[in-house]
């Protein structure tokens, strides 16, 4: 079938939810991280976790955006469910929806409020992971990645499940209208990130299964029509990029599952390699206490935070947050460090809802 009609075919079989999403309070163990300095009096301690997910008790792959309207702090992540049967060790994140977390009060507490609705562009379960929102032009728009269906084997998912990168938009955050597939070179490509370009074109940063794992990238001027742009980083296999504009750089980081491999630009598009890791030891804080995976970056100026995975990813996973830091030119991350947990929306990049510029 030719691509662009298999495209709008799957598209129109959206089911298009109209509820509000669930108003459940979500549950938060709050407690004081563990730091080398007492923290100022009039500091705001972060929640650790700062995501747990009520319903599943496993969160993972997290993004964030800022509420347009209200300018109320939302984290999308992956809803995942706690291990699987012993004959089938991998079925925990398959046949997952894309949860969602809000704050009104800058991050302090959080309410879970359901699952995206309208992402199911076929009929029946299907399998979300990686969500990554923006704002833009007056629409919310979600690249997520899909599976069809929900493979029972190892083999299944890898061989006979094509994995496609989805576009979405959306007026509220709770309902999503599909635009449709970003049509790529590659029939098995995950974990979208997107930001802007000096010049008002767009890049997104992706997963290519089909290339050793490396990150590959795209170009849009319009958020729906895209040009591949090839091969980004080919050093070793990774995944999860994400990419930020902070300190006069462009920073990627990625998951190396050993930790979080850092690279950094002048231009988003020659990278070099740090050579320390970030996140490759266990916490200390609750939840903690293992290494980090899979992030996004919130920037507030001159400050920037790190939202990442934690936890044991098949038996309970969370979402924490701690400070970046850059020094002597090397990104760094004391994921122990008292920092003030206090992020606003009138510093955060206009693309990711803020009142902020784009910092380009």
């Amino acid at each position: 079938m030719n691509k662009h009609l298999w495209r709008k075919t799957i598209c129109n079989h959206g089911f298009f939810g109209k509820g509000k999403g669930q108003a459940l309070a979500l549950t938060l163990m709050l407690m004081h991280g563990v730091a080398a300095a007492e923290p100022a009096t009039n500091w705001v301690t972060a929640p650790a976790p700062l995501v747990f997910d009520p319903i599943t008790g496993n969160a993972g792959d997290p993004t964030y955006v800022f509420n347009h309207d209200d300018h109320s702090l939302w984290v999308f992540y992956s809803q995942r469910r706690q291990g699987s049967p012993a004959i089938l060790p991998f079925t925990w994140y398959h046949g997952t929806d894309i949860g969602l977390a809000s704050s009104s009060d800058g991050g302090r507490h959080w309410f879970y409020r359901g699952t995206a609705e309208g992402l199911n562009y076929q009929p029946g379960r299907n399998t979300f992971w990686a969500p990554e929102v923006i704002w833009h032009a007056g629409l919310y728009h979600m690249f997520v990645t899909v599976l069809p269906g929900v493979p029972v084997t190892a083999d299944d998912g890898k061989e006979a499940n094509r994995r496609d990168i989805v576009h979405y938009t959306s007026t509220n955050l709770f309902q999503w209208k599909c635009v449709g597939p970003v049509l790529l070179s590659a029939t098995h490509v995950i974990d979208p990130v997107v930001a802007p370009l000096p010049g008002g074109t767009w890049r997104m940063w992706y997963k290519n299964e089909e290339d050793q794992a490396h990150i590959w990238a795209a170009e849009s001027s319009d958020l729906d029509n895209w040009k591949v742009v090839g091969p980004a980083i080919t050093n070793r296999k990774q995944e999860g990029p994400f990419v930020f504009h902070w300190q006069g750089r462009y920073w990627m980081i990625t998951d190396w599952w050993a930790g979080m491999g850092v690279y950094h630009s002048e231009d988003a598009q020659t990278w070099t390699l740090q050579p320390p890791k970030l996140l490759d030891r266990p916490g200390k804080r609750r939840l903690d206490n293992s290494i980090g995976g899979h992030c996004c970056v919130l920037t507030q100026g001159d400050r920037a935070f790190i939202i990442y995975q934690a936890g044991p990813a098949a038996g309970g996973g969370v979402v924490q947050v701690a400070e970046l830091k850059v020094e002597n030119g090397i990104l760094t991350c004391d994921r122990d460090a008292a920092f003030n947990w206090d992020p606003q929306w009138q510093l955060a990049p206009e693309f990711r809802g803020g009142g902020g510029s784009n910092d380009l």
